[in-house]
């Protein structure tokens, strides 16, 4: 139900979640360092409407979208003609083995409970070195909506614990490189979390 509810909402989340980070500077200011660190081509995995892979690009990036959402990328198209989105699903990627030099995870694992989060499939595609950026909702609770972004939806959404996502990437062959917690905003439910995580060369890929 998640692919139907986000093509449903895909017109509405446009118009309210028109740019990158919404004025808020710690957002900003960890994707910034990421893009410092990271080579192309970068992957933005669960790319949505294409906010943040448009922010990439203007950061200087080779970047292109990936989302499982037909209209979620109608509108990726539509807003930024520019730049190339593919239908694809993250647990599940049509890329080859390290074919990334980066990839950016943008609350893309917050309809799915943090044992199901794709961390080996994420290092299967990033070479050796290579950065991960992982933004999440903190803590530990599972909530559903019935309604969002002015529809009807079906949809679950997870919190999830830094310490143990940092657990389950290092299990996988990342590294903690930097994380950020900050405290919720306006219109928030709680604390956000964002990693910047590096694929370990020494950890060996693994399927």
């Amino acid at each position: 139900m998640t692919r139907a509810s986000y093509d449903i909402v895909a017109a509405s989340y446009a118009r309210l979640l028109p740019d990158a980070h919404g004025g808020r500077p710690f957002d900003a200011a960890i994707t910034r360092a990421f893009a410092e660190l990271a080579a192309g081509p970068v992957g933005d995995l669960g790319c949505g409407t294409g906010r943040i892979t448009q922010h990439l690009h203007e950061l200087g990036l080779d970047v292109f979208g990936v989302d499982l959402s037909d209209g979620m990328l109608a509108q990726a198209r539509q807003h930024h003609p520019h730049l190339d989105f593919r239908q694809g699903d993250i647990t599940a990627l049509d890329l080859a083995d390290e074919s990334l030099g980066g990839a950016v995870v943008w609350y893309s694992t917050v309809h799915m409970p943090a044992q199901d989060v794709p961390w080996r499939e994420f290092h299967r595609v990033l070479k050796p070195g290579g950065y991960l950026l992982h933004a999440f909702k903190a803590g530990d609770e599972k909530r559903h909506l019935d309604h969002a972004y002015g529809h009807d939806v079906d949809l679950d959404v997870y919190w999830h614990d830094v310490d143990e996502t940092v657990r389950n990437a290092t299990a996988a062959g990342f590294n903690e490189v930097a994380r950020l917690v900050r405290q919720r905003g306006v219109d928030e439910a709680g604390p956000q979390a964002f990693l910047v995580l590096q694929c370990n060369p020494a950890a060996g890929k693994t399927s």
